[in-house]
């Protein structure tokens, strides 16, 4: 089902979507108040987790190493509280609710066989991350940047439906490891141009105001 080549290959959208994290960890750090910083800190390192732990299961079933299940199952619950974490810090921040300082306490699902619940909050989470970046990207005049944000979102989408598809074939995981690297790709190539378009001093001048 999984070959070395492929498993490593895993990691490719991992370490993008890491990249874009820390890129926007930094520049909004000035911006969010203690709650919305945790909520977006927490949330995108559960995703860059879960994505890391699930590459880590594929080269180690693909070596021949063992057949880690735990490590495939943390896979969906780890990253859909992951994006929901993250998509409510950012859509917090967007709408500005900086008269509710306290923390939303957030109670993690119990994990279990299903996947419906985790891929609903995934698309939830996206849609909040996404729609909140391509906000921002229309205040810096980067139009570009908002395209890249809905375009990583359709195909996170994509992925989404190749999940369920037959992925004992090896063109299926294929497929979905080039949509994934795409996706997660242009979420790095949109976080860049907010980067070099100074979304950090405008976040920090938009703070002192």
């Amino acid at each position: 089902m999984y070959s070395v080549p492929m498993a490593l290959a895993d990691f490719i959208p991992v370490l993008l979507f890491g990249a874009a994290a820390m890129i926007l960890q930094r520049d909004l750090y000035n911006k969010m108040t203690k709650g919305m910083f945790a909520l977006f800190c927490t949330g995108t390192i559960n995703v860059f987790l879960a994505g890391f732990l699930k590459a880590v299961y594929k080269l180690l079933f693909a070596a021949g190493v063992c057949d880690f299940q735990r490590l495939n199952h943390l896979f969906f619950p780890l990253q859909a509280i992951g994006f929901v974490l993250a998509g409510m810090g950012l859509a917090c921040l967007h709408a500005r609710e900086r008269k509710k300082e306290r923390l939303l306490s957030v109670a993690a699902p119990a994990v279990f066989s299903g996947t419906f619940l985790f891929v609903a909050l995934m698309i939830l989470g996206l849609l909040g991350m996404d729609l909140s970046l391509a906000a921002f990207a229309k205040k810096l005049k980067k139009p570009l940047a908002a395209a890249l944000f809905l375009v990583s979102f359709v195909f996170c989408l994509a992925m989404g439906y190749l999940s369920s598809r037959d992925f004992t074939q090896a063109s299926m995981n294929w497929i979905a490891e080039g949509v994934n690297i795409l996706g997660q790709g242009s979420l790095l190539a949109g976080v860049r141009m907010l980067d070099r378009a100074g979304l950090q001093a405008y976040n920090a001048a938009e703070k002192a105001e």
